[in-house]
């Protein structure tokens, strides 16, 4: 999806841009707040692309947005790494409406 998205928006793609600080707990079954606390921390600019990212209008791409905790958390550490503004563009949505009470 991200390099389709690149080559649209004539962009570069930092397929590993994002790297996970430690390991996360399976995201199903878990309400929102324990989703935000379970990716609290977990993801980090890698390194080598702090310099693209700093200052930088960056495009989140992700395949499924369900409570949105994941591209939140992603888009807070772009953000304090010094991105301009994230943008988030995701391939499907969960309807609220058809998730189930343990999953909201």
């Amino acid at each position: 999806l991200a390099n389709d998205v690149g080559r649209h928006l004539e962009g570069q793609v930092l397929l590993d841009g994002l790297v996970r600080t430690r390991r996360t707990n399976q995201q199903v079954g878990l309400k929102r707040g324990a989703r935000t606390a379970n990716v609290k921390g977990a993801f980090a600019v890698a390194d080598h692309f702090l310099s693209e990212v700093s200052g930088a209008h960056v495009v989140l791409v992700d395949d499924v947005l369900t409570t949105g905790a994941t591209v939140e958390e992603c888009a807070r550490v772009l953000k304090a790494a010094g991105a301009e503004q994230v943008d988030v563009l995701v391939f499907a949505l969960v309807d609220p409406e058809n998730m189930s009470d343990d999953s909201d």
